[in-house]
């Protein structure tokens, strides 16, 4: 597989069809979708893509390479837009000609729109996980569809739907949301066949492309004012759901939780809110009243040394808020562990 490859084809369907031919390979094609897969001696995995009405169109890689790989992906005629949701290792983006290379990371998508002078180079490292779901618009074919809505869009939007023909470059990246990351797993985990499965596919592509319209706009917002949790964010926020379950004991503040997994304290709350429906420190009080629990009916700890042992220093507070939780103190809680009832069965 040669280190750069010439894709002048205009839907996503020909350019798995040019992959295959020059890889020598076989193709599957079926209905509205294709699938290739990746030879032995080049790496593993599949590239697949689906096109349906109105320009749209997803192609899916889930690659190993051997060797570093350079993709030149110049239309000859329309030049689509991209938009690119990045699910594993990097990879790397630059305009032909003009020597700007962006590096497009784990959990970021990306925007992108060539032109006739300087179409769209991909480089693909070797030995990494690729993994990317790359959704395709042809503009002109699109333009019937969403007409009436341009006016209502944000300006940079109208613009760069509009610019049918692609005459002007675009390039905009950021982390994608929550939202988006589902619909790909579904997409991708979808069951159906035939018929049922190409509409699926399509309503989810139609879907991802909402949230990323309304992502884009979010993005314009000052980073502590945003609404969407993006999928970064989220492993940032479980990351730092892991570090109170394992530092119960001398759990910081919110502020040094937050600086540790890279967050401001404002986007760390809004996310406990969003994934567990609850504010960090009361995130942080289940969490010590669960270990609390735990400890009582596992451990013969007495109820000063479980005060401790869980980071809290007043028995009393330990006390009022365990009732709260479980509506009796932790006395009482122990004293309904021991009794008879709760006592396992003598041998005979």
């Amino acid at each position: 597989m040669g280190d750069k490859k010439q894709l002048k084809e205009q839907s996503v369907i020909d350019v798995v069809k040019d992959i295959a031919k020059r890889l020598n390979v076989d193709y599957e094609e079926e209905n509205n979708e294709i699938c290739i897969d990746i030879p032995q001696e080049i790496g593993v995995g599949t590239i697949n893509a689906s096109i349906f009405s109105h320009g749209v169109g997803l192609m899916n890689l889930d690659i190993r390479l051997k060797e570093e790989v350079r993709f030149e992906l110049n239309q000859s005629l329309v030049q689509p837009l991209e938009i690119i949701f990045n699910r594993e290792s990097a990879f790397t983006h630059e305009f032909d000609g003009k020597g700007k290379v962006q590096e497009i990371r784990h959990l970021e998508s990306a925007i992108l729109s060539c032109n006739n002078k300087h179409g769209n180079i991909i480089t693909l490292p070797a030995n990494e996980p690729i993994c990317f779901f790359n959704l395709e618009i042809n503009r002109k074919l699109f333009e019937e569809k969403i007409e009436v809505f341009l006016p209502e869009m944000n300006s940079e939007l109208e613009a760069l739907f509009r610019d049918v023909n692609g005459v002007n470059l675009f390039f905009y990246k950021g982390h994608y949301s929550l939202d988006i990351a589902k619909c790909i797993e579904e997409s991708n985990e979808c069951e159906h066949t035939g018929f049922t499965k190409s509409v699926f596919i399509e309503g989810k592509c139609y879907e991802i492309l909402a949230h990323h319209l309304r992502q884009y706009l979010d993005d314009l917002t000052d980073p502590d004012r945003r609404k969407i949790l993006r999928q970064a964010t989220v492993e940032k926020i479980e990351e730092a759901a892991e570090i109170i379950h394992s530092e119960l004991e001398q759990m910081d503040n919110i502020l040094a939780l937050s600086r540790r997994v890279g967050l401001n304290q404002n986007t760390l709350q809004t996310g406990f809110k969003h994934l567990y429906g609850t504010s960090v420190n009361q995130y942080i009080r289940n969490a010590r009243l669960e270990m609390a629990k735990n400890l009582m009916e596992n451990s013969d700890l007495n109820i000063t040394e479980i005060t401790y042992r869980i980071g809290i220093n007043s028995r009393s507070y330990f006390s009022k808020l365990f009732k709260e939780r479980y509506a009796m103190t932790p006395k009482q809680y122990l004293k309904k562990l021991n009794s008879p009832k709760n006592e396992p069965p003598r041998s005979a």
